[in-house]
């Protein structure tokens, strides 16, 4: 095939392993298992903590196949162990009856309705990895060695994908919506095959596409459209070290994927905060007073301050310190010295909050952004971290999604964890085991 041939997006369908339900029939009882706790969030958003708790909740939780541990009792395994840890235990669980594969190949739509009543909906398939530097998937973020490593050697070591990236599209709205997103609205009106509530309130519901028709219809309307991946950068890379590790081998060749139309379920972009142990506001804030103005907000509720933060970010880069002590709104960024020092970028890449924290503040403080403690969404959970290890929360604002957008458009990519897309797809719904997906239809 060739590579322009390869460049379309496609999602194929793929007999899917999940956790066993009552009319699964599996060869020992399983019926104890509590869908809901078995159900974890993405490897790169728990704590050792979390891990901890979710286990605990429920032995069988997702959890311990993503972020298996370190070492185990009496097994001697720790390291590099740790991945034949997750193989052990996904074929123990397989052999077990606690999971089970579907008995055709499917397209999965997988629904999320938060207890707020907010609602994303998108298709569960094997996505047919393009090119590099294709069209068809693009990403927006750039992405660590460690972390691609990590993920490569868990899923070549497993044969499986095990939990999906998160892709958005643009699928049109009234009469021009496209095949795809209706053919996944008109699935919904159909019993799903799971229907279950995590501790959260989140509503989680799956159905399964087996109609060849439908297959056809979706496949149609997606090769006419392109993707931006909103979350899985790391896992992407992953997928595509694997591809190119396992020339000729098609089961290789493609990733477990939820792609969700942007233009009917518009996702949330949040910010991803970090920790640095250690470090105090007013050493930082002094060396971001050398490119912004620093306004000292010491004595300020973390929700006042996020507000000015806020206001801020919608006018260019800033960010606001955090300590136990002291508070400061670091904003009003000089933009000539910003393209001076990083002029090989474009304006909309110089506005996002995390170059001015990734490429000028943190070099200057001697600090890598790779030692942080990273904080999805949540200011007032950053500033209570940093607390908690005597350091710094530095506070970011959401990027414009029109930003990322251009960013993506021009090739460029935003550091590294710039963005948190949600809802994020919960892990353990259904799994793609490699050596039983057949991609000859």
């Amino acid at each position: 095939m060739s590579d322009s041939a390869a460049d379309v997006l496609c999602l194929r369908p793929f007999r899917g392993l999940r956790y066993a339900s009552p009319d699964s029939r599996p060869l020992f009882e399983v019926s104890d298992l509590n869908l809901a706790l078995a159900l974890a969030p993405p490897y790169d958003v728990v704590s050792a903590d979390a891990v901890t708790d979710l286990v605990r909740a429920e032995p069988r939780n997702a959890v311990r196949l993503t972020l298996p541990p370190t070492a185990a009792p009496r097994s001697g395994l720790c390291g590099p162990g740790r991945y034949a840890r997750a193989a052990h235990t996904l074929r123990r669980w397989i052999a077990d009856g606690v999971l089970v594969h579907d008995p055709e190949p499917a397209l999965y739509v997988y629904e999320q309705t938060a207890s707020g009543g907010s609602r994303q909906r998108g298709l569960i398939g094997a996505l047919r990895l393009p090119p590099p530097r294709g069209r068809a998937v693009r990403g927006h973020e750039d992405v660590g060695e460690a972390s691609v490593a990590d993920r490569a050697r868990l899923m070549e070591r497993t044969r499986a994908n095990l939990e999906p990236i998160l892709l958005i599209y643009r699928g049109g709205t009234g009469p021009s919506r496209g095949s795809a997103s209706r053919l996944t609205d008109r699935a919904t009106e159909e019993a799903p095959l799971t229907d279950t509530v995590t501790r959260d309130g989140t509503r989680h519901r799956l159905w399964a596409i087996t109609d060849p028709d439908r297959h056809a219809a979706i496949a149609a309307d997606l090769s006419t459209r392109s993707a931006l991946i909103a979350d899985g950068h790391h896992r992407y890379a992953a997928y595509q070290r694997l591809r190119d590790s396992h020339p000729g081998h098609p089961a290789w060749a493609h990733g477990l994927a939820l792609l969700v139309d942007s233009d009917a379920f518009p996702p949330h972009l949040g910010a991803i905060h970090r920790v640095f142990d250690g470090v105090s506001a007013h050493r930082m804030a002094l060396a971001a007073a050398g490119w912004a103005r620093v306004d000292d907000l010491t004595g300020l509720p973390v929700e006042e301050s996020a507000s000015r933060l806020a206001r801020a970010g919608r006018q260019g880069p800033a960010l606001l310190l955090v300590d136990g002590r002291r508070g400061f709104l670091v904003h009003g960024v000089d933009h000539a010295a910003l393209a001076a020092a990083l002029p090989h970028r474009s304006a909309r890449w110089r506005r996002l909050p995390t170059a001015f924290l990734c490429c000028l503040l943190l070099p200057s403080c001697g600090l890598r952004d790779e030692d942080a403690r990273l904080v999805h969404d949540s200011a007032a959970e950053a500033v209570s971290l940093a607390h908690a290890h005597r350091g710094c929360a530095v506070v970011l604002p959401p990027p414009r999604i029109d930003d990322v957008y251009a960013v993506a458009a021009r090739g460029e990519l935003t550091p590294r964890k710039s963005t948190s897309f949600g809802p994020k797809p919960r892990t353990g719904l259904v799994l793609r085991l490699l050596e039983t997906d057949s991609t000859d239809h």
